[in-house]
């Protein structure tokens, strides 16, 4: 019964059924299909790229991010045809600490170069994902808001996806497809001070280190492995009652360099000071950056480095695909659980467990000869 009160228990009591409550769709709406978005040829790709069409660019570097087997295979096509047309930019990694002003400062430092320099710029900004959800709010474009209206750049958020340290994994290979684009200055921010530093180390020309004073013990900031890989450090907020401690910072920072042997390249890293929120100092930072360039070029560094960067990541992509090789191999997903095991129990060393695995997938390899 569907109202059990209108039963003889409950004599003088009466409920109404009530009025039928209408669908929440509308009745009349038709739904229509999204049409899908029509794959581009290997041809067609390149030649986009090449007349630095944003979109077909934009859909070629998702392309690039994508994970899936059949996308991959298209998107390294594309990148071998694009090689001919890359590397004639001047591509700068800058990192720095959580809130130093990295966004706020491309912002600024963007507008600088395109405004004095000419040409196009590329931003690559890496957003880290979660540990939990895998997401990433990809929010760097909100914070550059006069370089994301610019015609004459481009800004890529991409998730760092769990990769080494933050950084995303397939960020040179969309260096190559930006530049093939014809954007001559390209900027990656990675997510903050750690490992990700090395891998944007092995992919830009100038390494800049943006610093904070009046946060605390100054030498906190100066570790050896960030300190030498940076071509310069700047201090931000070097405005109002902070100015200062900035240059405080910055002779700190001064003197912890001479403690370090000479860079490879021959140029002794900088150190200045700046506001990125007053645009006080850009026009130095950038004079230095063009000094190194020259300088590094006349000297044979800026090549020696490009080769060897891409040696680097000759390793790093068999590094990739060696382990991806192991972990999606059959015989290896079945032991993986039971090998666990025995190390949670007890049973055997983590060594141990590794080496059966090893020698596994070794010994099903397929044969060469």
């Amino acid at each position: 019964m569907e109202h059990p009160e209108n039963s003889d228990a409950y004599k003088g009591l009466t409920v109404n059924k009530g009025i039928e409550q209408p669908s929440i769709v509308n009745p009349y709406l038709k739904l229509r299909k999204k049409p899908k978005r029509r794959q581009f040829s290997v041809g067609e790709y390149v030649e986009g790229i090449v007349k630095g069409d944003v979109t077909v660019l934009s859909q070629a570097v998702t392309l690039v991010e994508s994970v899936k087997p059949e996308h991959q295979t298209i998107a390294q096509e594309v990148i071998e045809k694009c090689l001919p047309y890359s590397g004639n930019s001047v591509r700068i990694g800058i990192s720095g600490v959580p809130g130093a002003g990295k966004s706020t400062s491309i912002d600024v430092f963007g507008l600088h170069v395109l405004e004095k320099k000419g040409g196009k710029l590329a931003v690559l900004a890496i957003d880290p994902s979660s540990e939990r959800s895998k997401g990433s709010i990809l929010g760097d474009k909100t914070r550059m808001e006069k370089l994301s209206v610019h015609p004459k750049s481009f800004i890529r958020p991409s998730p760092s996806a769990g990769s080494l340290g933050g950084v995303a994994r397939k960020t040179r290979e969309t260096i190559i497809l930006c530049e093939a684009a014809g954007f001559d200055k390209i900027f990656v921010e990675t997510v903050g001070v750690g490992q990700s530093e090395t891998a944007v180390h092995s992919m830009v020309d100038f390494f800049l280190l943006i610093q904070l004073a009046g946060t605390g013990d100054e030498l906190q900031g100066i570790k050896r492995g960030i300190m030498e890989m940076a071509d310069g450090i700047i201090i931000n907020k070097a405005d109002g009652n902070n100015i200062e401690k900035a240059k405080l910072a910055a002779a700190h920072f001064r003197n912890a360099l001479h403690l370090f042997p000479a860079p490879e390249s021959g140029w002794t890293p900088q150190v200045l000071t700046y506001s990125g929120f007053y645009g006080i100092g850009i026009e130095e930072i950038w004079d230095m950056v063009f000094r190194y360039i020259d300088f590094v070029k006349a000297n044979g560094y800026f090549e020696h480095r490009r080769n060897e960067q891409s040696k680097y990541w000759m390793y790093e992509t068999i590094n990739e695909h060696l382990r991806n090789s192991f972990y999606n191999n059959p015989d290896i997903a079945s032991m993986l659980l039971e090998k666990e095991r025995e190390v949670l129990e007890g049973r055997t060393t983590s060594f141990t467990a590794a080496r059966k695995l090893l020698d596994t997938y070794f010994k099903h390899l397929p044969s060469w000869e």
